[in-house]
């Protein structure tokens, strides 16, 4: 049976596939196969289009409305979470399997990867020990390769996958992973994240590609020779492409000045308390889940989104059935931006009393996706001098913020979420798959496991 590697190109656009001089390998590699943009699901996020590839399911059936979402049991928003019992419906190894009893499968920093069904396993995983420090590593099943790949290929550069340091460096650790992977085990299929796209593109939007594209292009045309060199077929994907914003819209101090979001001090600074709140948003890129707790509001707050600058659509009951987006989970409303907007999760109304997790990278902790965890603050005169203190610090036992990240939104120049107007800013799959159209994100599945299954 023939084995395989699915490269996971985050943020590779269908227009990239043109740019012979910037990414040739990948140019290379459409030429040579069946190059085929995908129509693209609402929300167009990391772990709900991740879900619908592996599923073939829309986010209404395997539940991944967002990167995150409010749980209205426990009354606290979740955001970033790991466990793949949140993933509703048979993954594409599963199938596989059960297709081709002895299948396997190593699944390589895709989201929702602790506690998977696939055979090998590695995400990032942070320890939080009780003197608030953030240990970097990661979470692998078999647990004891944690330790042996990093003894090997060194620690994973946790800096470089996330933050104001983000960049090439953590996307060249992930593809020398996946080849010890391959050394290991030689699995069947190898699903391997490579994220390198999504950083300049979102800080920079249409101008990062420059420097990135041929970064990220070096990376595959290495994994494809090396892959090619153990006889494994490789196919290309993406989850979405990200395309030039320049109006951040902050639907949470909207909320508030109509007295919708509850306020609570702590400290000196201010929470929002998402539990006493009648309308509050879960800020997600192009995407935001509106949760309203008091249904006489329902008409008004609709009235709201629909006449505020940068909003493109409104999805209610309707819309949400339309979209696929019917799930308990979603708001009572879920708002989509127009073409050159994004939402912020911002409540405050005075940067003196924002909550002290805004000024640091904290995924967890902030109402929704926070982009400008990508810069350094360019109101400060030495910021990496100030986030070495700050690590000297915690070296020495003391606690202490990593309170680097500006409170400035305008910075970011791109993003993604919503279905994009022009085919060319579609997601791609690339491989020896049939000719065709556009493909949608829920057949995709489909198409990857007859890659998988093919003699």
């Amino acid at each position: 049976m023939k084995r395989t590697a699915i490269l996971n190109i985050v943020g590779l656009a269908n227009r990239h596939l043109t740019e012979a001089s910037l990414a040739p390998r990948l140019h290379a590699f459409a030429q040579s196969n069946t190059a085929r943009a995908i129509d693209p699901i609402v929300p167009a996020l990391t772990c709900s289009a991740q879900a619908t590839y592996l599923t073939g399911l829309p986010p209404r059936d395997h539940g991944i409305v967002a990167n995150g979402w409010y749980d209205r049991t426990l009354t606290e928003h979740q955001f970033w979470k790991q466990s793949n019992h949140l993933v509703s419906g048979e993954k594409l190894w599963e199938t596989a399997r059960r297709e081709r009893p002895g299948f396997t499968c190593a699944k390589l920093f895709w989201w929702y990867n602790m506690y998977a069904t696939a055979d090998f396993t590695a995400t990032p995983r942070p320890m939080y020990p009780a003197s608030g420090k953030k240990v970097f590593d990661i979470y692998t099943e078999p647990a004891q390769d944690r330790f042996d790949v990093q003894a090997e290929k060194g620690k994973f550069p946790f800096p470089n996958f996330w933050g104001p340091m983000a960049g090439v460096k953590s996307s060249k650790w992930i593809a020398d992973c996946a080849k010890w992977y391959e050394e290991k085990y030689a699995p069947d299929t190898s699903l391997v994240y490579l994220p390198h796209l999504d950083y300049d593109l979102q800080r920079l939007g249409a101008a990062g590609e420059a420097s990135a594209l041929p970064e990220i292009d070096t990376i595959f045309g290495d994994l494809l020779d090396y892959y090619t060199s153990k006889n494994v077929e490789v196919a290309v994907l993406s989850e979405y492409a990200i395309t030039n914003v320049d109006r951040p819209v902050h639907l949470n101090r909207l909320f508030r000045k109509k007295g919708w979001l509850r306020i609570k001090d702590e400290l000196g600074l201010e929470m929002a308390d998402l539990g006493a709140s009648k309308v509050f948003a879960i800020a997600d890129h192009q995407v935001a889940h509106i949760y309203v707790q008091d249904e006489s509001l329902l008409p008004q707050v609709r009235a709201v989104l629909e006449s505020c600058d940068g909003v493109g659509e409104v999805l209610d009951e309707e819309g949400k059935k339309a979209a696929g987006l019917d799930h308990a989970r979603s708001g009572e409303f879920i708002a989509v931006a127009d073409a050159r907007s994004w939402f912020t999760y911002y409540y405050w109304e005075d940067d003196a009393v924002a909550p002290d997790f805004a000024r640091c990278i904290d995924i967890h902790r902030k109402i929704g996706y926070d982009p400008a965890e990508l810069f350094f603050d360019p109101k400060l005169t030495a910021p990496k001098l100030r986030a070495a203190a700050r690590l000297l610090q915690t070296k020495l036992g003391f606690r202490t913020l990593f309170d680097v990240v500006p409170l400035e939104g305008a910075l970011v120049k791109g993003s993604h979420g919503r279905r994009p107007e022009s085919e060319a800013d579609w997601p791609v799959l690339i491989g020896q798959f049939p000719a065709g159209d556009a493909v949608f994100s829920t057949d995709v599945r489909d198409l990857l496991l007859g890659l998988l299954l093919k003699s």
